[in-house]
């Protein structure tokens, strides 16, 4: 009986590594998982080059491009938590890859979700899908959409995204990692890149709209003290724009 129950326990063990850019992503995650009753499962957690220091420094680094094919001999699941690095072919055909996006698939898949969705009135909210060969795209597990606030800014929308994201980790996680779960197959959806939210950021101070359009394509930029959107002055210098909405009372 003793060796049955220990074969089953071996079955059942898995080895999980949580790969994580973000640094309140990161502690909110493992708060979760010492609140859920996983005793079969062992976490493993790394970051991408560079953000070693702001993230903890007893992460693991992982370069994907050359640790692929160590990290699918390892482990049983790879998940994505705002992982800055593209998961390459040879990693998401040997191992099941999860992704925690910041988005609500298929709309304004790639960089920067909100700030688009702000501008375009797609969807934005949170979304666990597995990975496959294209960017922010496979069979969706589980999400939640985000409403836009009309006072909302980049800052104030990401924030309650990241609410959403990790409300469907304490929902989500443990089917996730037994398999326990079904897919909805999406459409193509939207894509931006980084070159579109670059263009985004400098402003023509000839371009003709209406106030509401301005209104957007500020609002969407500002995020905290970051310097986004910009003009360029006579002297070739630039000038950073900020705005700030404040609802009545």
């Amino acid at each position: 009986m003793y060796i049955l129950l220990r074969l089953m326990s071996d079955i059942l063990e898995k080895k999980v590594l949580i790969l994580v850019d973000n640094e309140y992503l990161y502690r909110e995650f493992t708060k979760i998982v010492q609140g859920l009753d996983m005793e079969s499962v062992e976490f493993f957690y790394g970051c991408s080059p560079g953000n070693v220091s702001l993230i903890d420094s007893n992460l693991k680094v992982y370069n994907l491009k050359y640790d692929a094919l160590d990290i699918s001999k390892k482990f049983d699941l790879v998940i994505s938590l705002h992982c800055k690095q593209i998961f390459p072919l040879n990693l998401i055909e040997n191992i099941r890859c999860i992704n925690i996006h910041p988005g609500y698939n298929p709309y304004n898949r790639g960089w920067y979700p909100h700030v688009f969705s702000i501008l375009n009135k797609l969807p934005v909210g949170a979304t666990i899908h597995e990975m496959d060969d294209k960017i922010d795209h496979g069979p969706i597990i589980a999400q939640e959409e985000v409403n836009i606030l009309p006072t909302d800014d980049s800052s104030s929308l990401y924030n309650r995204i990241l609410q959403a994201e990790l409300k469907l980790i304490n929902e989500n996680l443990k089917n996730v990692i037994y398999e326990n779960y079904s897919v909805m197959e999406v459409p193509e959806g939207n894509i931006n890149y980084k070159k579109d939210y670059e263009k985004l950021c400098e402003i023509d101070l000839h371009e003709v709209g209406t106030f509401g359009e301005f209104i957007d394509r500020l609002r969407c930029l500002t995020h905290d003290d970051y310097k986004n959107a910009y003009f360029i002055d006579e002297n070739g210098r630039k000038i950073f724009i900020q705005i700030r909405l404040t609802l009545e009372g």
